[in-house]
C-alpha cells in the first residue's frame, strides 16, 4: 500500500500585465466637486475617451500640466471611474501638497482643458476573494475603485489613513466590506506605526491578498511588517509607493 503523502501545487493569485497603446488625450473639465475638505473629484470628457482602457483598479494615467517654470510636467493619477460610451473620466486629487497637478486641480473649472496620457498598462488581479486594502489619501481612489469593482462573495477590509474624520469617504459595492480609518496629522504622513497598529488587529489568512499603497517609506515599512512579523506570503502581497516625501513624480509601482 502506498502511504506517501500527496501534495498539490499551491494556488496563488494571478496578476496579469496588460499593455495598452500609449495615447495622449486632450479633455475638458465637466464638473469639479469637493468630496472632502482636501479631496477634489474632477469629471473630464472628450470624444477621445471612446477607446480609453483601464482594466486594473490601481492603473495610472499621466496628467500633463504646466510646471512652475512653464515647462510641462506629468503626475500619476488613478482613473476613479470611466465610461467609454459617454466619454467621461473621473479623477480624484488629494490637495494636501501644492504640486503642479494639484495647483491645476484647485484652479480647474468647467470648460478648463487638460492633457492626459495612458494608462500604459494594467495589472489585473484574479483568483482572490479575501482582500485587505491599505492606503493613505493618494490611494483612496484606487481603494474605492477596487471596492466598487469587487464581486459578490468577496470579503474586503479597507484601512485608510487620513488626517481626521472629515476626510473619511464612503465606499460601497457587492463585497462584504469593513472599513477602518486611521487618523494622523499631515505632519505624520511618513509614520507607518498608526497603520501597523490597526493591521495588528486584522486577521490575515494565507489566502488574503494584501494591497498597500502609500508614501514610499510607509509602504516599504508595512511590507516589511507583513512579511516578517506576520509571515504573510509574498505572492499574496502587492505594495506600491504612490509618492515620496520631498521628491517630485517618484512613484514606485512595486516595493521590493
Amino acid at each position: 500500500m502506498d502511504t506517501s503523502a500527496t501534495t498539490s501545487s499551491p494556488i496563488y493569485p494571478v496578476i496579469e500585465r496588460v499593455r495598452h497603446e500609449l495615447k495622449r488625450r486632450e479633455l475638458k473639465v465637466d464638473t469639479v466637486d469637493r468630496i472632502t475638505p482636501h479631496m477634489l473629484r474632477i469629471t473630464l470628457s472628450g470624444e477621445s475617451l471612446s477607446d480609453f482602457a483601464s482594466l486594473g483598479a490601481d492603473d495610472h494615467v499621466k496628467v500633463v500640466v504646466p510646471g512652475a517654470n512653464g515647462e510641462m510636467e506629468m503626475r500619476d493619477y488613478t482613473p476613479r471611474s470611466y465610461d467609454n460610451e459617454t466619454g467621461r473620466l473621473v479623477l480624484d486629487f488629494a490637495v494636501h501638497e501644492a504640486g503642479p497637478a494639484t495647483r491645476w486641480a484647485m484652479e480647474a473649472k468647467p470648460g478648463s482643458t487638460v492633457m492626459i496620457a495612458g494608462p500604459r498598462g494594467s495589472a489585473v488581479i484574479t483568483g482572490v476573494s479575501k482582500w485587505v486594502l491599505v492606503g493613505d489619501e493618494t490611494a483612496l481612489p484606487a481603494i474605492g475603485r477596487l471596492i466598487e469593482e469587487a464581486k459578490t462573495g468577496d470579503v474586503i477590509t479597507a484601512i485608510g489613513a487620513v488626517t481626521d474624520e472629515s476626510e473619511e469617504q464612503q465606499f460601497s459595492g457587492a463585497a462584504d466590506l469593513t472599513t477602518r480609518w486611521v487618523h494622523r496629522p499631515a505632519s505624520s504622513v511618513t509614520d507607518p506605526l498608526p497603520i501597523i497598529t490597526v493591521l495588528d488587529t486584522i486577521e490575515l489568512t494565507a489566502d488574503t491578498f494584501v494591497w498597500v499603497a502609500a508614501e514610499a517609506s510607509v509602504a516599504r515599512a508595512i511590507k516589511t511588517y507583513l512579511t516578517t512579523n506576520r509571515n504573510h506570503p509574498l505572492p499574496w502581497l502587492k505594495a506600491a509607493g504612490y509618492w515620496t516625501r520631498g521628491a517630485a513624480d517618484t512613484s514606485i509601482k512595486t516595493i521590493d
